[in-house]
């Protein structure tokens, strides 16, 4: 498994910046966050432990929710000019993996085009030395070999996977996320959700992959809503902080299904976020994917929901478990149907090419085809 040289957890624990970088012999950091984070003085309490420990830094704020092919060029220039020996990504998935792509790019330089990053690239270095620092509990991309950069001149979010761009130090700091929206909580929960019931039914998964997932749903399903409920609840928000790393722990090894295939043209075509397009889709494609070899394992995410399975059959046990996961989604004010998030029927079957497709497609539990697919999106529109 490939996991993190370091991680730090806890509330404060963005202080391990100073130590570990002094630590590492680092310099100067190149500091990607995004401007709502400026804005709303979240990253305040990062450029407050670099001007405690005297670290200089440069600040790289041109980050999209859905970061382009753009953002990365343009950070890789600015890195370059940029005197900077190590990058501090603080965000959610959209500035660490920009952060990552940024990374990649300057110790590779044979990958300029960003597009030959896409799917599993064979880089011979390992990124920019990165520390992560997630502000949403939902995309563990301070923990995982992912990351996702949209091709914006072919209307295509491409998935690109690298061991070498796993950060070397996860900073996850519940105090980071005391701002986040209602809206966003919820979505980045689901997200968290919908990678620990994914890749719980892979079939790569595996004793290891699937100790993290089980714990990950039951976590998720007890705090979840605490989370979005009140988002200064300091009991919520780390357990959550952490489910989603432990998510993160097992899908980057194993692997993902069709909710993230589907979920991704959605980004690239609408700027859908990605945490609302997985919620929305994943009871779905549970649906689907239980008429397949994992429809056993259903029981065990139906428990790990805190559903009681006493003398439940194999069927009733993939009910309990949809039904599971579509009650939480409702109770956060998750969309329920396509439609009410802007997608247009005539959309779906490009939707649907675009989601076979998608990298993730080989790591669904059932086999699938374009026509299954769109039948899918019909079946959520």
């Amino acid at each position: 498994m490939i996991l993190n040289e370091t991680s730090y957890f806890g509330a404060g624990c963005r202080e391990a910046i100073a130590t570990e970088a002094a630590r590492r012999g680092f310099k100067k950091a190149f500091f990607v966050t995004d401007k709502d984070l400026i804005r709303f003085h979240v990253a305040d309490k990062v450029i407050e432990v670099f001007e405690k420990a005297g670290i200089p830094y440069e600040i790289y704020n041109d980050v999209k929710a859905n970061p382009t092919i753009a953002n990365v060029q343009h950070g890789v220039t600015a890195f370059k000019a940029s005197g900077a020996d190590f990058i501090v990504a603080l965000g959610g998935g959209s500035s660490i993996d920009t952060a990552k792509g940024i990374g990649i790019v300057v110790n590779n330089p044979d990958f300029a085009d960003v597009r030959s990053l896409e799917g599993v690239a064979n880089t011979r270095h390992k990124a920019v030395p990165t520390f992560a620092l997630p502000t949403t509990a939902g995309t563990a991309a301070e923990v995982t070999i992912n990351y996702v950069i949209i091709d914006e001149a072919a209307t295509k979010k491409m998935v690109c996977v690298d061991p070498n761009d796993i950060p070397s130090v996860a900073i996850v700091d519940p105090e980071l996320m005391y701002s986040m929206p209602k809206g966003l909580t919820a979505a980045t929960g689901m997200d968290a959700l919908t990678h620990a019931i994914e890749s719980y039914i892979t079939p790569g998964a595996w004793v290891m992959s699937d100790m993290f997932e089980l714990k990950a749903i039951e976590m998720i399903a007890k705090h979840l809503k605490a989370a979005v409920d009140n988002g200064s609840d300091p009991v919520a928000r780390e357990a959550m902080s952490q489910a989603q790393y432990i998510a993160g722990m097992g899908f980057s090894n194993v692997g993902l299904g069709i909710v993230h295939s589907m979920a991704h043209p959605l980004g690239a075509h609408y700027d859908t976020p990605h945490g609302v397009a997985n919620a929305l889709l994943l009871p779905y494609v549970m649906e689907y994917n239980a008429e397949s070899p994992a429809a056993p394992k259903y029981m065990d995410i139906a428990k790990a929901m805190g559903v009681d399975t006493t003398d439940m059959s194999e069927a009733e046990g993939v009910k309990a478990a949809v039904e599971a996961v579509r009650k939480l989604s409702l109770s956060i004010g998750i969309p329920q149907k396509l439609h009410e998030i802007g997608v247009k029927e005539g959309d779906l079957h490009q939707l649907a090419i675009d989601a076979f497709n998608d990298v993730c497609t080989g790591g669904n539990p059932r086999p699938t085809s374009v026509e299954e697919i769109e039948a899918l999106y019909h079946k959520a529109f």
